[in-house]
């Protein structure tokens, strides 16, 4: 099966760094071509640095749902929701309920909200394809991550409606779960202490370039057997058919 993304466009939310900047790489490497928002133009100007001549960068704050509307009615071939925040962490009597909601609204209702609109335009062509970033923490709560753990069960069980609703349209759906990468969100866990995940120590963390090559495969028809899964990119098996190397 072929792995070129050649004549495709993907939107790879939270583009700017970390997962996403690496997911921009890959799929351009892959042929595509890739527009990434970032939520400030500090960081939307270094990436597009980074980023030239590979993807085209949008200031869009995802949870601003007229600038995602605007967005995505460019019309996609592939949509990667990477956009997230890990914030607030604190156990449940800690936090307030104006937080809980914007970690939900970010993690959960800002995905749902990039599907709904990329999909029209997959629908039309009979094809498309959505990953959503997922996590651990959609299966296994973590202290001080209620809110967190909350959005990406909502989000992997997004991705299994998105599959059962759309699939036989023509609609490739996946969820992949990145692992502990070396990304500015995992610094802000190592800074709350809180849970095992903020003891990990950063050399232990994997580089981000390994999701994002995940991530890119994902959209190829090579990945078409794993279409409607939950993924973990820690199975020996993805890491193989990805290109990735074996866990030590």
């Amino acid at each position: 099966m072929t792995q070129s993304l050649t004549g495709q466009s993907a939107l790879v939310t939270g583009g700017a760094g970390g997962i996403g900047l690496a997911t921009c790489r890959a799929l351009a490497a892959l042929g595509a071509r890739v527009t990434f928002t970032a939520r400030s133009a500090a960081s939307l100007d270094a990436a597009q640095t980074d980023l030239a001549g590979i993807a085209a960068g949008v200031l869009c704050d995802i949870t601003d749902r007229a600038a995602l509307a605007a967005l995505a009615g460019r019309g996609f071939d592939i949509l990667i929701n990477n956009a997230a925040t890990v914030n607030p962490i604190g156990r449940i009597t800690d936090l307030t309920v104006e937080a809980f909601s914007a970690s939900i609204e970010t993690n959960l209702v800002a995905q749902f909200d990039a599907i709904r609109l990329c999909l029209p335009a997959m629908l039309a062509r009979g094809r498309g394809t959505v990953v959503n970033v997922s996590s651990g923490a959609a299966h296994r709560p973590q202290e001080g991550w209620s809110a967190y753990c909350a959005g990406k069960a909502g989000l992997a069980m997004l991705t299994r409606s998105l599959h059962l609703e759309y699939g036989d349209q023509g609609i490739r759906a996946f969820g992949l779960a990145p692992g502990v990468v070396d990304t500015a969100m995992q610094g802000v866990i190592r800074a709350s202490g809180i849970n095992p995940v903020s003891q990990l120590p950063r050399s232990a963390l994997a580089s981000p370039d390994q999701p994002g090559q995940a991530l890119a495969w994902l959209c190829t028809q090579a990945a078409d057997p794993l279409i409607g899964k939950e993924l973990d990119i820690r199975d020996p098996d993805l890491r193989a058919a990805a290109g990735l190397p074996p866990l030590a």
